[in-house]
């Protein structure tokens, strides 16, 4: 008689969910511009989240828990990941802008944050056996004296920042904000096989 797997739990804190999120920004921003992209190993808890110069992002998501992205690019980190991005996507040079405030470099950096919030969000999905959407990003070029802070309405919110570093040393800033909540994972000891298209396509053909 064979006894069944037992089965192994672990538990997803607000911290892990973090360093989810800063494993997608770095995957994706290396993948994109082809420039090492890279976050310290310290979270930090902030009190709120805010928008900073001279660039802005931030996203929404709800689902199994609710919160909020916020990145902000000072402007040389978002000037090199724009012109690293450009040149990557073989855009000739005279049609590479040196604005930082134009919609084309707010337009680069959305379209990014996007990929960063779609991998996030579909390796939450998967980790936590549960569906996470997300909004549209929104940018703002702000002057050196504004800030603007804000808020969602979260349960028990928990807000951190982790500062990045980009190949050329520039830094800018990931700020999140979550439901205060804990995950605890159940995994049974013996994963089923998972089966490719190719697979389930040959199993029909032989059944009939």
């Amino acid at each position: 008689m064979t006894e069944s797997a037992t089965p192994v739990s672990r538990t997803v804190t607000c911290n892990d969910i973090m360093l989810y999120l800063c494993d997608a920004v770095s995957s994706v921003l290396t993948r994109a511009t082809g420039h090492h992209v890279q976050h310290t190993p310290m979270i930090q808890k902030i009190h709120e989240t805010s928008l900073r110069p001279d660039i802005g992002t931030f996203v929404l998501f709800t689902g199994s828990f609710s919160g909020m992205v916020v990145i902000n690019f000072p402007r040389e980190a978002a000037m090199e990941i724009y012109r690293s991005y450009m040149t990557q996507m073989m855009i000739p040079e005279e049609e590479i802008t040196s604005n930082y405030a134009s919609d084309e470099v707010a337009g680069t950096l959305g379209e990014l944050m996007n990929q960063i919030l779609g991998d996030f969000t579909r390796g939450m999905s998967q980790t936590l056996h549960s569906r996470i959407q997300q909004s549209q990003p929104k940018m703002l070029s702000l002057p050196h004296e504004v800030r603007i802070s804000i808020s969602m309405t979260l349960d028990r919110p928990q807000v951190s920042r982790v500062t990045f570093i980009t190949e050329e040393n520039n830094v800018f800033y990931v700020e999140f904000a979550m439901d205060d909540t804990t995950f605890t994972v159940m995994e049974d000891g013996e994963k089923p096989e998972e089966l490719s298209p190719d697979d389930i396509l040959e199993s029909i053909m032989r059944s009939n």
